[in-house]
């Protein structure tokens, strides 16, 4: 049997592609695996900011159009780059264990965000992390940055940022864990929705390529995830709000942190809830409810009239 596995061509996707295929050899060793690579927007347009591209599933489009026209079998995402709605035809069949899913620090002045000094610009292209980073430094700069993980690195270190915040899944899966210099607190940067997670993807009429995908799975990293995309669902979806989820089971019990805020720091709301392991569909939903009660509306109302602006 052979599995045409379709995944965007940048490094990082490619090795997390590959990191699947070989879990699914181990699974079913008759299988043989063929990358297809796809090019999306998101890889051809690496200037505009990712929240002013509007369209849902920048970095995940075409490659499930490629998958629900037969032109192959499997795709492999980046779960937080997956819209929270999905084509009727296509199943996430597994979402294997999760890389770690905290925001890092990387510098060649700095030991950490706390011993940058005032005035001095941090990098980063996420609006949910220059909401939290200017609003608990609100003495520091924030400067927009594009393009793959080596990328990021590069243009930082060339423009003299202070430092570059990244997801530490994607340096882990690189191989460049030496360019850490520290782990962010989810206190103090709540990771994204399903950050260091990915989502292995089938059509849903694939009955025996959904019985083979379905030995990946890892529930209590699904569980976990799904309850991080419920609160994301709940502030409306987008995958580039402002928003972080960070959830974490232990035992019979699941607990989640949500944050929400506005890119300039100003107003920053984070919460956290605790409930059953059983509860993990409605506790995101709960935890949205109650930081929109805190004043997450009046945040979700401003968002609005800048994006109509």
């Amino acid at each position: 049997m052979k599995i045409r596995l379709g995944t965007r061509s940048s490094a990082l996707a490619q090795a997390q592609s590959g990191w699947v295929a070989d879990r699914i050899t181990e699974v079913h060793p008759g299988v043989t695996i063929e990358m297809v690579l796809i090019e999306t927007g998101g890889d051809q347009d690496q200037v505009t900011p990712l929240h002013e591209v509007g369209s849902p599933g920048v970095f995940t489009a075409e490659v499930e159009r490629a998958l629900a026209r037969d032109e192959v079998d499997v795709a492999v995402h980046s779960l937080k780059d997956l819209p929270i709605e999905q084509p009727e035809e296509l199943l996430v069949a597994a979402i294997p264990p999760r890389e770690d899913p905290l925001d890092v620090w990387i510098s060649a002045k700095y030991p950490g965000l706390v011993d940058v000094p005032a005035g001095a610009v941090v990098a980063t292209g996420s609006l949910r992390r220059s909401a939290q980073i200017l609003h608990k430094y609100p003495h520091l700069q924030v400067a927009g940055i594009r393009g793959n993980v080596e990328t990021r690195i590069r243009v930082h270190s060339e423009r003299g940022d202070a430092g570059l915040v990244l997801a530490c899944a994607g340096l882990k899966r690189l191989g460049l864990e030496d360019r850490i210099r520290c782990s962010i607190s989810p206190t103090e940067i709540t990771p994204a929705p399903g950050q260091g997670a990915l989502a292995v993807e089938v059509r849903s009429s694939h009955e025996e390529l959904i019985s083979i995908i379905s030995k990946l799975d890892h529930l209590p990293t699904r569980r976990c995830v799904e309850a991080e995309r419920g609160l994301l669902a709940a502030f409306g979806g987008g995958c580039h709000l402002p928003v972080g989820a960070y959830a974490v089971c232990s035992g019979h019990q699941i607990t989640i942190c949500g944050a929400l805020g506005l890119p300039d720091g100003s107003q920053l709301i984070r919460l956290s809830l605790e409930g059953r392991f059983d509860e993990f569909a409605d506790l995101g939903v709960k935890l949205a409810d109650l930081i929109r009660k805190a004043g997450g509306d009046e945040i979700l109302s401003q968002l609005d009239a800048r994006w109509e602006r």
